[in-house]
C-alpha cells in the first residue's frame, strides 16, 4: 500500500502511526508543504495522513495550501479512501467538511482523559477501546462536528476529540501517535513552549509517563493498527 503523509511543521514525529506502517511495509511518501505548498495528487495514494503542527487551521496568510488540504482530505474520505488528519490535521479536515474552526479556546497540554461517544462502540477503530482512556494532547483550537460526521469521542475542554466521515476518513484532535517517546523528546526539543502550556512539565513528565503514559502508549497503538486496518 501507498500512504502519502502531509507534514504541516519542520519537526514532525509519526511515532505510532509509523510503528503501525512499518509493520504492514507501507510504502511511504512524505509530503511538507508548509515549505512548498506540494501536496499529493488525488488517486496517487491509497491512504492519507495529515499530522499537526504550530500554525492555526485558518492560517491561510501564512500557509495558503491549508485550504486545498482540506479539500484533498474531505475528497478522499467522501471517495472511501483512508484518511487520518491528527491535531492540527483534523482541524483542517473538519474545516474541508465544512464544519467551523475556533482559536484559542480549547487549551489541553499532556495525557488528558477522553470519554467514548456512544457510536464508538461499533467504530472499528475506537470500538476496543476503554469507554475512558488517557492520550497526549497539545492544542489551544477546537472544531465543531461537520454534517454527516459521526461524533465519536469528546473531553471537557474540547467537545469533538473524534470524528468519523464516510467509510475510513477520521480526525482526532489528541496526539494518540505520540508515546512517550515523543512526548520526552517534545519536551526536550520545545522547552519553553512546553513550560508555557504546563508549568513544571519537565519535572512531572517522568511521573505522568509511569502513571498515564503508559497505558497510553497501548491505547495508541491499538488504534494507529485498526485505522491501518481500513486501507
Amino acid at each position: 500500500m501507498r500512504v502519502a503523509i502531509v507534514e504541516n511543521t519542520k519537526i514532525t514525529h509519526h511515532g505510532q502511526v509509523g510503528v503501525a506502517l512499518h509493520e504492514v511495509a507501507a510504502l511511504v511518501d512524505v509530503y511538507r508543504p508548509f515549505r512548498d505548498g506540494v501536496l499529493p495528487e488525488v488517486g496517487s495514494f491509497d491512504a492519507l495522513i495529515s499530522f499537526g503542527g504550530e500554525q492555526s487551521a485558518l492560517d491561510d496568510h501564512l500557509h495558503p495550501y491549508l485550504p486545498r488540504l482540506g479539500a484533498l482530505m474531505a475528497e478522499s474520505s467522501a471517495a472511501g479512501v483512508a484518511v487520518l488528519g491528527i491535531c492540527l490535521g483534523a482541524q483542517v479536515f473538519a474545516r474541508g467538511l465544512g464544519a467551523q474552526n475556533h482559536l484559542g479556546t480549547a487549551q489541553e497540554f499532556g495525557w488528558c482523559a477522553i470519554t467514548l461517544q456512544p457510536a464508538a462502540r461499533l467504530d472499528p477503530v475506537l470500538g476496543t477501546l476503554p469507554d475512558q482512556f488517557d492520550s497526549f494532547q497539545w492544542h489551544s483550537d477546537t472544531f465543531t462536528l461537520a454534517t454527516e460526521s459521526v461524533h465519536l469521542a469528546t473531553s471537557p475542554v474540547a467537545g469533538v476529540q473524534c470524528f468519523r466521515h464516510g467509510r475510513a476518513g477520521y480526525g482526532m484532535q489528541f496526539h494518540f501517535e505520540a508515546s512517550c517517546a515523543v512526548a520526552r523528546d517534545w519536551a526536550r526539543t520545545f522547552p519553553a513552549l512546553s513550560e508555557k502550556m504546563h508549568p513544571g512539565w519537565a519535572q512531572v513528565l517522568p511521573q505522568r509517563e509511569r502513571t498515564q503514559g503508559a497505558q497510553a502508549d497501548a491505547h495508541g497503538l491499538a488504534l494507529a493498527r485498526a485505522w491501518v486496518k481500513l486501507i
